[in-house]
C-alpha cells in the first residue's frame, strides 16, 4: 500500500474530520480537525488540494478546507450557508462543480467551484427525503436518490452546471422500498442501488448515450439469521429490530459488490457476474456498531467501515475469494459516519 493513502473519516455527532494514513495493514493517526456539528459527507478535490464538507451547526453551511497530505492538516477557507443540512457532497467536472442532496431540505442542488470554493447554486432538483447523489464520469449526467419518493430521478447536466431533467425524470423502486445510495459501475452500464427499509441492492442497467436507467435485477444484504422485518419512514430501527441498509461500493475491480446494513451490523459481500450482473451474497461480515459509511481503497483490496455507535473504523483486506479479513481498528469520534480516500 502506499504510505501516501490517507483515509479521511467524518464523525458527524463529534462535529469533527479524523485524518489516518494507511500503511500496511494499520490505520495510523495523523490529525484531528473540528469542523461543526452533522460534519457526515464531504468531497475530496485532489488537484487542489481541498475538502468539501457539509455542517448543520452553528447552522448548516458547506465549509471548504484546505488540505496538507504531508501531515493531514485541514484549514478552513470558506463556509458558504444553505438552507438546510447536506446529507450527500460530491465534485465532478474535474472539481469544477459541486453536487449536494438535503434530505431534510428535500432538495438537491448544484454549486460552481472554478476557485475551489462553491458559489451561487445554479441547478436545483426537489423529491423528499433526497438522500445521495452520483454523477457519471464525463459529468453529463447526474442520478438523485429520493428515499421519501421511492424513486432515482436521473437529470442531465448542462455546461454552466444547471440541471435538467431526462426522458424519463425518474425511475422508480418499489414503495416503501427506501432507496439510499447509489454507485456506478466502472464502464457505467450498470448504477447499483441499496434500499434503506428492505435491505437490498437493486442494479439498474445505463444507457450510455441518453443516460436513463432501466431497472434489472436485485439481490437481498440482510442477514437471514439476524431476524430482522422491513422497516419504514420513521420507525426506530433498532428498537424495533427492522432493516437498516446503509452503503454500496464496488471491489477488486468490480469482481465484488460490498453493501452495509446498520442493526445486525454487517458488511455483505456479493459476487458479481460476467456484464455486472449481481450474483449471490457469498459473505456476511461482522462489523462496527451501526455501519453507515465505507469505502473501498484505491487498491481494491482495502476497505475501511465506519461504526456511527462505535465512534470508530475498522481496516479489512478482500481477498481473491471475497473473503473480508480485519486488520485494524482506531477510534475516531463519535457518530463516525463517512469515509473516503485522498
Amino acid at each position: 500500500m502506499n504510505d501516501a493513502t490517507l483515509v479521511l473519516v467524518g464523525n458527524a455527532k463529534a462535529g469533527s474530520i479524523s485524518v489516518l494514513r494507511l500503511g500496511e495493514g494499520s490505520l495510523d493517526p495523523l490529525a484531528e480537525h473540528e469542523v461543526g456539528v452533522g460534519c457526515g459527507t464531504f468531497a475530496i478535490d485532489h488537484a487542489r488540494g481541498l475538502v468539501h464538507t457539509a455542517v448543520k451547526e452553528p447552522e448548516p453551511a458547506i465549509v471548504t478546507l484546505s488540505f496538507d497530505a504531508a501531515t493531514g492538516q485541514l484549514t478552513e477557507t470558506a463556509r458558504r450557508a444553505i438552507p438546510d443540512p447536506l446529507a450527500y457532497l460530491v465534485l465532478t467536472r474535474e472539481g469544477e462543480l459541486l453536487l449536494g442532496a438535503s434530505y431534510a431540505g428535500n432538495w438537491g442542488a448544484s454549486w460552481p467551484t472554478p476557485k475551489g470554493v462553491p458559489g451561487e447554486p445554479v441547478g436545483r432538483v426537489e423529491h423528499r427525503h433526497l438522500h445521495c447523489v452520483v454523477p457519471d464520469a464525463a459529468g453529463r449526467h447526474a442520478y438523485w436518490v429520493a428515499l421519501g419518493d421511492d424513486l432515482v430521478a436521473q437529470t442531465a447536466i448542462t455546461e454552466d452546471g444547471g440541471l435538467e431533467p431526462l426522458d424519463p425524470g425518474t425511475v422508480s423502486v418499489e414503495e416503501g422500498a427506501g432507496p439510499r445510495h447509489l454507485v456506478l459501475a466502472a464502464n457505467e452500464r450498470s448504477a447499483y442501488l441499496v434500499t434503506e427499509f428492505t435491505g437490498e441492492v437493486i442494479r439498474f442497467e445505463r444507457d450510455d448515450a441518453t443516460g436513463v436507467l432501466t431497472r434489472a435485477e436485485s439481490v437481498s444484504i440482510v442477514d437471514p439469521g439476524a431476524g430482522l422485518s422491513t422497516s419504514r419512514l420513521g420507525a426506530d430501527p433498532m428498537e424495533e429490530h427492522l432493516i437498516w441498509g446503509a452503503d454500496v461500493h464496488l471491489a477488486q475491480f468490480g469482481s465484488f459488490l460490498l453493501a452495509t446494513e446498520r442493526t445486525a451490523s454487517t458488511v455483505a459481500t456479493v459476487s458479481m457476474e460476467p456484464e455486472g450482473l449481481l450474483g449471490a451474497v457469498i459473505g456476511l461480515t461482522p462489523t462496527e456498531a451501526q455501519p453507515r459509511g465505507f469505502a473501498v481503497a484505491p487498491d481494491n483490496r482495502h476497505v475501511v467501515v465506519a461504526g456511527e455507535r462505535s465512534g470508530g473504523v475498522a481496516l479489512y483486506e478482500l481477498s481473491d475469494e471475497g473473503i473480508l479479513t480485519e486488520l485494524d481498528r482506531r477510534d475516531t469520534g463519535s457518530g463516525a459516519n463517512w469515509v473516503r480516500f485522498a
